[in-house]
């Protein structure tokens, strides 16, 4: 009975460390998101002024 305990333990731990990388990898696509968006956004800015883009 106690390899079965283990075995479900090992389980969970290895079910909450995958929900961790993925909440890590979902908040990373997130930030990408919105630097790219900032990127954008200032790139087109300076183009609607006539300035050299970066």
């Amino acid at each position: 009975m106690a390899q079965k305990e283990t075995q479900d333990d090992r389980r969970t731990q290895e079910r909450a460390e995958i929900t961790a990388r993925i909440a890590r990898f979902k908040s990373t696509q997130e930030r990408f998101a919105r630097e790219r968006e900032e990127y954008a956004r200032q790139a087109w800015r300076k183009a609607q002024r006539g300035e050299a883009a970066e």
